[in-house]
């Protein structure tokens, strides 16, 4: 299905045109086109159009899409199901109001993770998390009181060949995910560790590197990522459950995993300036992970944070205008 990979990841890019390119694919008439928050579900071409791709042709001058890591497969949640998965910029100058968010007149890299159920030709299903809160950061707005790691611009991978990847073994890849998953639910509340996550038979890279949304940021090693997401996270939230995906799909050297949503929650620890209450929570979640020599080097997370705080009582669009 790599021909059918490529295929996808061209009609993406033409898409963005007012004037798409004709070519083997589509978008269903029923699709089922789902945002981040503040965006509702949109269904066909029309309201696709309208309510996603006008809004950043508007805000975005000279808009184009920049894809860091796109790749497709069978998903193994979904039988004879092919998806394709992306790590994508939508880049432009800036220059018109986006989602109540008010521009800067400046380059601007939109962020997002996009998977893509792909049957005959056409899509029939999307999900996309855009990292809003990113955006407005860049304007000079930034939405939480404090980031917990590096806020910086989304790498590509470090082999530069995450775009249709031509290489490796897209199953082990995805097996090694699936592993780590499984053990990652348990953890021990002191040290915030998981059993088999690193040292020599580990599933992780000594020099992993961990990209993270607005808020969070990125970080270095097992040792930045626990202490600038893992830690905080599983204060906020210790019993929180994730795994509930709907696809899961490996290509070459990388894997893809998504959930809507993904993880269920209390609110038990304060969490980037919010007091915590005790309510139940629901995130969704994307993740992308480059795989070497049997471990995982590269891991690329998508949080759905307007959505969350908007659960909290915090709407981070209406806070920064």
């Amino acid at each position: 299905m790599t021909g059918e990979r490529e295929n996808v990841q061209h009609f993406l890019a033409s898409m963005l045109k007012d004037d798409p390119a004709l070519g083997p694919i589509s978008i269903a008439d029923d699709c089922l086109w789902e945002v981040s928050a503040p965006l509702p579900p949109m269904t066909g071409p029309a309201e696709i159009e309208a309510g996603f791709l006008d809004p950043l042709r508007r805000a975005f001058s000279g808009l184009h899409r920049r894809d860091e890591i796109f790749i497709g497969a069978r998903n193994r949640r979904h039988e004879n199901g092919f998806w394709c998965a992306a790590v994508a910029h939508y880049v432009g100058n800036f220059t018109a109001p986006l989602w109540g968010i008010a521009p800067s007149d400046r380059l601007a890299f939109l962020r997002a993770g996009e998977f893509y159920h792909v049957r005959d030709g056409r899509i029939v299903q999307t999900r996309i998390i855009l990292d809003l809160p990113d955006l407005m950061r860049q304007a000079g707005r930034h939405p939480f009181p404090f980031s917990y790691g590096l806020e910086t611009l989304f790498p590509g991978p470090a082999t530069h060949d995450g775009v249709c990847p031509r290489t490796g073994d897209g199953e082990g890849s995805l097996d090694i995910v699936e592993g780590m998953l499984g053990d990652l639910h348990r953890f021990d509340p002191q040290s915030f560790g998981s059993a088999g996550q690193t040292g020599t038979d580990g599933y992780w890279a000594d020099d992993m590197l961990w990209y993270g949304p607005a808020g969070i940021g990125s970080n270095f090693r097992w040792e930045g990522f626990v202490k600038d997401h893992r830690a905080p996270f599983l204060h906020a939230f210790p019993d929180r459950k994730g795994g509930n995906h709907y696809c899961r799909i490996g290509d070459g050297n990388y894997a893809a995993v998504s959930g809507w949503p993904s993880m269920t929650m209390t609110f038990q620890g304060d969490y980037l300036g919010v007091r915590a209450d005790g309510r139940a929570l629901t995130l969704r979640v994307m993740d992308f992970y480059r795989c070497h020599d049997g471990r995982i080097a590269e891991n690329w997370v998508f949080l759905d944070y307007v959505d969350l705080f908007a659960q909290m009582g915090v709407d981070l669009l209406a806070a920064t205008g």
